[in-house]
């Protein structure tokens, strides 16, 4: 294997990263039709994304049969009813139409950019709240967009954002973008221009993967000549894993950075030994340190459960917002049947909030602090920050 011309030991790498952190109104709805409050999730349980999804759906779902094992809220359960799309945005569309039909109160967890986009005309004119979509697309955090769609994870832009300040104190300056031809890829893309843009610089060369592909050769040639530090992937795990081995065996000898989306356990997972040196941002705390409450407290809730799901990053944002959701829910049910107003009022005084040690920035376009982190995999299928 060659050996990346721009390689720095793990020390480098967290002493840079450190330096580099920064720190609706809608229609009155309220469920009580057997006591159950009703969610929807469309999201990839089959597909190339599907490593994301089911996890995800996974880590909400154990917070929510153990909080209904505990009474529910207010004397009523949560149920997370999910369907999947394969990660295609026709098929969330028509799951979301179904949703919509079923009078569901709210929308929770859709996985991806294009996915999520292709529902939020729906939901717009329902006017029902989706709550913690797993995509950090500027496009669900515009202003007109703050009483109905509320984001926990933090944003593309802020994760290129800590990328390229990390990067540039590095030293490395030559960046090229391999983004999916798609609103996700084109959101990614954005980001490392402007923060390139901060820093005077620009990519040096970009080049597109269509969804749920891993041909990437077209990339590989485009990319490679380049000569590039660091290539920047906005694409899903299998892309880029195919990417990456392609790419080395084309002589590129830099590194590789990914935004969250990719699937750091899947990224890892397949492509092996050779994940070693491949950074990826994380936007909720790893699960795997117990330093944090919120790690501490996901990790007794899968030993509580049974220990049948395995931790990762994908299921514990799951688990987180299916907590900050039960939180929501429980300061809107304090005066009787919750509503969607009424859950939209209780996320708008959250904000600013933590759940557990985790900020929490609903608002578009807000000067609150969101969780962004680096970290780098290694050969032997770990994740270490």
């Amino acid at each position: 294997m060659l050996r990346p011309k721009t390689a720095f030991s793990r020390r480098q790498f967290i002493a840079a990263s450190t330096a580099a952190a920064a720190t609706w109104t809608g229609a009155v709805c309220a469920q009580d039709a057997g006591g159950t409050i009703v969610l929807g999730q469309s999201c990839p349980l089959t597909g190339s994304a599907a490593q994301i999804g089911q996890p995800f759906h996974e880590g909400a779902k154990l917070y929510f049969e153990q909080l209904n094992a505990q009474g529910g809220i207010a004397r009523r359960n949560i149920e997370l009813r999910v369907m999947d799309d394969g990660y295609e945005p026709e098929r969330c569309a028509a799951n979301t139409q179904r949703f919509l039909s079923d009078d569901v109160f709210a929308l929770f967890g859709y996985v991806g950019t294009s996915t999520s986009m292709a529902a939020l005309p729906l939901l717009q004119k329902a006017r029902v709240p989706l709550f913690a979509p797993l995509t950090g697309a500027d496009a669900l955090r515009q202003p007109q967009l703050a009483q109905l769609v509320f984001n926990v994870r933090a944003s593309y832009a802020d994760e290129t954002a800590l990328m390229v300040r990390h990067l540039t104190g590095l030293g490395l300056k030559k960046v090229a973008v391999l983004h999916q031809n798609d609103a996700y890829g084109e959101s990614g893309l954005a980001g490392v221009k402007a923060a390139l843009a901060a820093k005077g610089l620009e990519p040096v060369g970009a080049a597109t993967v269509e969804r749920n592909s891993n041909n990437v050769a077209a990339a590989v040639k485009t990319l490679v000549p380049l000569g590039a530090d660091v290539i920047v992937q906005i694409v899903t795990y299998s892309a880029s894993a195919a990417f990456v081995r392609a790419a080395r065996q084309a002589g590129f000898g830099g590194q590789f950075y990914n935004v969250s989306f990719v699937g750091s356990q899947a990224l890892a997972q397949t492509l092996g030994k050779d994940a070693e040196g491949v950074v990826v941002t994380q936007v909720v705390p790893s699960p795997f340190q117990t330093s944090r409450q919120i790690t501490r407290d996901f990790l007794a809730a899968i030993q509580k459960g049974g220990g049948k799901l395995t931790p990762n990053y994908s299921s514990m944002e799951g688990y987180l917002a299916a907590r900050v959701f039960a939180d929501a829910l429980r300061q809107a049910s304090a005066s009787g049947k919750p509503t969607r107003d009424g859950l939209v009022a209780a996320l708008d005084a959250m904000h600013g909030q933590q759940v557990a040690g985790f900020p929490l920035a609903f608002k578009p376009q807000s000067a609150k602090p969101r969780f962004v982190e680096l970290s780098m995999l290694t050969g032997d299928g770990k994740v270490r920050v």
